[in-house]
């Protein structure tokens, strides 16, 4: 806690007006000092983090940015945080690497802005997670794939509140979907997670791609942690290049990396979009993808938790479109069907 409010207290835009040891204080100097935002580690003593987060966004919304473990529980945790609420969350500091510190403050300082800024805005619960009958039922006829791999590939770029949101968008694409492309802002931990835990809630098989693999309808594919997703031609398919390459726009995994590869291997059958997301990562990849041909659409600033990322891209010139959250999977069959 100290690390972190001198770190905070530092920038002149801030101001610390309140730390806790545990959540009833911390609920007592809510109430009292009414914070703009608040960092919350979800690791609380006499309280679990995750109750006393779900009780203050139903009971005193605001602005939250978890402080979060890297292990695979710590990301699982904060995972469901986000989907209860959280607007972003940092990794923990660590003490003995002070070369990073710099970096470290510029990103917690950054995030908490970006969340005094950001809609807290309560997201339609998950729908009942997929349940397989396979084991019980004897195997129906192989369906006809409405859409041929060489039709369509619809491409999806998060970051800040992306992980919900990306949520709702799968859970309303159906099981023959065109196969979907996505890269979401994310530490290395939290890939594997992250694509088990839309999978659960989605008609589509949602998983971490693998170097290699064909690009197949009724999937929709992760990089894995923190590497970038491409996408080349090969014949009349796509694979998927998982890529080890240099940060691009300070990120790794990076929209742009993925959407500029969709537009030199897809053109014109890509489809794009950029859910919210602080920053600009994604926007000149989307202009790409208009410019091969492809529609695209970004998600409109009142359903975004961070307009950054979409407003970037249609200040650009990326999309004419802006659609609201719960209409996106919507539109994107639409423009799959076109």
């Amino acid at each position: 806690r100290q690390m972190l409010s001198e770190i905070l207290a530092s920038d002149r835009d801030i101001e610390v007006v309140g730390t806790a040891a545990d959540p009833l204080l911390a609920r007592e100097k809510i109430k009292r000092l009414a914070p703009d935002v608040i960092t919350l580690d979800v690791e609380m003593p006499r309280m679990d983090g995750l109750a006393f987060l779900e009780n203050l966004m139903r009971l005193h919304p605001l602005p939250v940015v978890m402080i979060s473990s890297l292990t695979e529980r710590g990301a699982d945790t904060t995972l469901q945080a986000l989907a209860l609420g959280a607007v972003d969350f940092v990794s923990k500091p660590k003490f003995d690497v002070a070369r990073g510190l710099q970096a470290y403050a510029e990103e917690i300082i950054g995030k908490v802005k970006m969340a005094a800024r950001s809609r807290v805005r309560t997201l339609a619960r998950p729908s009942a997670p997929r349940i397989t009958l396979d084991a019980v039922a004897p195997a129906a006829a192989p369906r006809a794939i409405q859409f041929r791999t060489t039709d369509r590939l619809i491409a999806i770029g998060a970051s800040a509140g992306g992980t919900e949101a990306l949520r709702v968008v799968l859970e309303g694409m159906p099981a023959d979907a065109p196969a979907v492309v996505m890269t979401q802002h994310l530490p290395a931990t939290f890939s594997t997670p992250f694509a088990e835990r839309l999978d659960r809630h989605s008609a589509m098989s949602v998983r971490e791609a693998s170097d290699g693999e064909a690009v197949l309808p009724g999937h929709a594919y992760l990089p894995p942690g923190g590497k970038h997703l491409r996408i080349i031609r090969d014949g009349a398919r796509w694979r998927c290049r998982v890529d080890d390459g240099p940060a691009v726009n300070r990120h790794k995994p990076a929209v742009d990396v993925l959407f500029r590869s969709v537009a030199e291997s897809a053109g014109a059958n890509a489809i794009g979009a950029i859910l919210t997301g602080m920053g600009d990562d994604g926007a000149r990849g989307l202009l790409e993808l208009r410019n091969a041909g492809a529609p695209t659409l970004v998600q409109d600033e009142a359903t975004s938790v961070v307009w950054g990322m979409p407003g970037a891209a249609y200040k650009l010139g990326a999309t004419e479109e802006m659609v609201p959250l719960e209409r996106i999977a919507e539109r994107l069959m639409a423009m799959a069907r076109a």
